[in-house]
């Protein structure tokens, strides 16, 4: 017989609402036993049926749910519909874009709670964050050959998060082929390379195609900062946008070095890009002193925030690096600046970039705003979905 996991009283309005996620502090008890990702049936406190959800008994999340239909069992053949629905809007979303590599799966917001799945060509590459995820591992393997038999499969469940589960990290590949080094996607009429094995995130950051589109109609005769620039997306678009140079910065020397791979992948001139190994912050400061300017500056930074506890500290790091950036622009240049840190509220991340503008003495206007993109939807009932927020500001 399935467990049941009791409610406190009048914790149940947000299951009502069909939030996916309960939370320790609104259990009452368990009824029968569950194993670490197992499903169990969640009731408010008479004992009325509500969802069904993955139980993780480490995790501050105490259960994460799966269905709110009462009929339907989680199975291969569950997975199976999540999969076919999700494919269905990427399909359109691929062909409209011509886009070779997309986000298949984006968790909550597509019904499998911590489990996310991107598609590069033919290989499909896994995140299973959470006990449930890791629990239902054999059926939506399963789920995976049978809706995409051409695909291999790879396992990127390397992620720190996983230890709020109880669950070791993972990686390595799980059917078919070892992905290569480097793998070429198609994005807005770019070939960009992807390092699926070693690479950030399942290897890539697919989340800001359409932010590194709109960078491209800032671009030209721009010279342009591409700051925390990783393997170099945002450079090859706005070179293609006819920019007049473009420096690319990041610590890590592999990503330039890939950077500059994909700079000649599609075509474009060597001699307008730059590659420095460098602290973003220093190099800020010296381009301040040195009174260097640009006409555009894209600032992508990674996570400043994993935990509310950090809040604080990230607001004043993205303060700092935004009045940097703003110092450093021409009358008329354009900062594109982003965070994606999802307990950052994207007013609050409104806010820190005026405050920065006013401590850099400049006046600015918020141009256009930006969000992940659209293979990265935001279900309705799961606002904390949207974590990815950006904004175009015009130094006036």
């Amino acid at each position: 017989m399935t467990a049941r996991l009791f409610l406190a009283k009048g914790r149940e309005k947000s299951l009502l609402r069909r939030h996916p996620w309960i939370f320790s502090g609104a259990v009452q008890r368990m009824e029968g036993k569950a194993a670490s990702g197992e499903t169990v049936d969640i009731v408010d406190a008479s004992g009325k049926w509500l969802a069904r959800a993955a139980y993780s008994p480490q995790s501050q999340i105490r259960a994460r749910v799966w269905t709110f239909d009462q009929q339907e069992a989680v199975d291969e053949q569950f997975f199976v519909r999540r999969l076919q629905q999700a494919q269905t809007w990427r399909s359109w979303l691929a062909e409209h874009d011509d886009l070779t590599g997309y986000r298949l799966i984006a968790g909550e917001s597509d019904g499998m709670p911590g489990i996310t799945i991107d598609r590069y060509q033919d290989f499909l590459v896994l995140q299973l964050l959470s006990a449930g995820a890791e629990y239902q591992r054999a059926a939506l393997l399963q789920a995976l050959q049978h809706c995409f038999p051409e695909c291999a499969i790879y396992d990127r469940s390397d992620v720190a998060v996983r230890k709020k589960e109880g669950l070791p990290l993972a990686q390595g590949p799980v059917l078919g082929d070892v992905p290569p080094d480097l793998l070429p996607i198609r994005e807005h009429g770019m070939q960009l390379l992807v390092d699926i094995r070693q690479g950030h995130k399942t290897g890539f950051y697919l989340d800001q195609r359409d932010s590194r589109l709109a960078a491209r109609r800032f671009a030209r005769n721009a010279d342009v900062l591409n700051c925390f620039s990783y393997t170099g997306a945002f450079a090859v678009s706005v070179l293609m946008g006819g920019c007049k140079q473009v420096t690319s910065v990041d610590t890590s020397q592999a990503a330039l070095d890939i950077a500059r791979q994909n700079v000649e992948l599609n075509g474009l001139d060597l001699g307008k890009a730059e590659f420095m190994r460098e602290d973003v912050f220093q190099l800020l400061r010296r381009y301040r002193d040195e009174g260097r300017t640009f006409d555009l500056i894209i600032m992508d930074p990674p996570k400043f925030v994993e935990n509310k506890n950090q809040l604080a500290g990230a607001c004043r790091g993205y303060k700092d690096i935004n009045m940097l950036a703003f110092s450093l622009l021409k009358p008329g240049g354009i900062l594109l600046s982003f965070s994606c840190s999802g307990l950052m509220p994207t007013d609050l991340f409104q806010k820190i970039l005026a405050d920065a503008a006013i401590d850099a003495r400049r006046d600015v206007q918020f141009i256009e705003q930006y969000r992940q993109a659209a293979d990265h939807p935001v279900i309705a009932t799961y606002p904390e979905g949207l974590y990815l927020k950006g904004f175009a500001c015009r130094v006036m």
